[in-house]
């Protein structure tokens, strides 16, 4: 194994730094995004519209495509940061708020409605002066 990362060094060092960067980035951008949700966003039995639904149907397709890609990408990078250093859970799971699959929006409702994680997100959006989340079970 010593062996391997020795011959491999500069690419352990940029899995170093990735696994720094999105630790950080994840440090910063979850608070953000999380006091961005609508108060009712979870109230509903399904979906809103995405902020691009109204916009051309080739520009729609690309921003869900690369959406959708960068979800791949960090689901990916989670499954190698699982063996390699870094945060290799919470990598998977914010590749996987990125993707599209079926049933995504019930995980997502299934997910929040656990008093843990509603309290801890609602901790976060009283900080920044909202609305706690409004979250029908």
């Amino acid at each position: 194994m010593l062996e391997y990362i020795q011959s491999h060094e500069t690419a352990m060092l940029w899995l170093a730094v990735g696994s720094v960067a999105s630790f950080l980035g994840t440090l910063i951008l979850v608070p953000l995004l999380v006091v961005r949700i609508p108060e009712d966003y979870f109230s509903h039995a399904r979906r809103r519209h995405p902020p691009w639904a109204n916009r051309h149907p080739v520009i729609r397709g690309i921003l869900l495509v690369l959406k959708n890609l960068l979800g791949v990408i960090f689901v990916l990078a989670g499954i190698l940061m699982l063996v390699l250093p870094g945060q290799g859970l919470l990598t998977i799971l914010i590749g996987i708020i990125l993707l599209d699959f079926p049933g995504k929006f019930r995980l997502e409702r299934w997910l929040i409605s656990h008093q843990p994680i509603l309290k801890s997100i609602n901790w976060l959006r009283v900080r920044a002066k909202r609305r706690p989340l409004i979250v029908d079970h």
